[in-house]
């Protein structure tokens, strides 16, 4: 069954948190966000572990969809909803094997090689990005703008996340193109009120009329 994601996708990111995960997790879950991951790409595993099965435990009760970055064995351990891969780590069909069927699986494309191989995967969803220039990562793949957005829709039925640099200002631009959900990192994160602007997303995307836990 195809995985229905909201509009918006949070990734907490531990190198821009300025607050505890778990008081960000918050905030943005009483604003509305339904859809989080946690990524910290320097966290030691046992250090990761906590925070994922505190973030698991906190946001799985209340219907939120939750994520862990780069790590299937942790995203287990941790009972998360789901893990999302990159290109530098586990194959898509290897952490499936630690998921299993009743787990998600997404994975991020930076080119059109790397999509349609995505496509023929199990995975849930395929990231694309960066969309625009993004901060976030110390060594960004080249932009792809929302033109390589709108080549690969007819490639997959699969749910297509937009992620790189998206802002309020150009999110709706992006689900225009066809992708079905956009995940947002700094203009989040960064903003002095992360729920406000939270639900400022929500409001522009429309993204309370979506479930992230429904497969149709």
């Amino acid at each position: 069954m195809r995985l229905v994601l909201p509009r918006l996708y949070v990734i907490l990111d531990s190198a821009l948190l300025t607050i505890p995960v778990q008081e960000c997790a918050q905030e943005l879950a009483d604003a509305g966000v339904r859809l989080l991951q946690y990524r910290s790409k320097t966290a030691p595993a046992r250090e990761l572990l906590s925070s994922s099965r505190s973030l698991s435990s906190q946001l799985i009760p209340r219907g939120i969809s939750f994520f862990v970055n780069d790590r299937p064995d942790v995203a287990v351990l941790a009972g998360a909803a789901g893990v999302h891969v990159g290109q530098d780590d586990l194959e898509v069909e290897q952490a499936r094997v630690l998921m299993g069927t009743e787990k998600w699986v997404g994975v991020s494309t930076h080119n059109i090689d790397q999509f349609r191989a995505a496509a023929a995967t199990s995975a849930d969803y395929i990231a694309v990005g960066p969309v625009f220039a993004t901060s976030s990562k110390a060594n960004p793949d080249p932009v792809i703008g929302t033109e390589f957005i709108q080549r690969v829709r007819d490639l997959t039925d699969k749910p297509i996340v937009a992620i790189g640099g998206i802002t309020l200002e150009n999110a709706a631009s992006v689900v225009l193109a066809g992708a079905d959900c956009v995940a947002v990192i700094s203009d989040i994160l960064r903003s002095p009120d992360r729920g406000a602007r939270a639900k400022q997303y929500l409001e522009t995307l429309g993204a309370t009329k979506h479930t992230a836990t429904a497969r149709e």
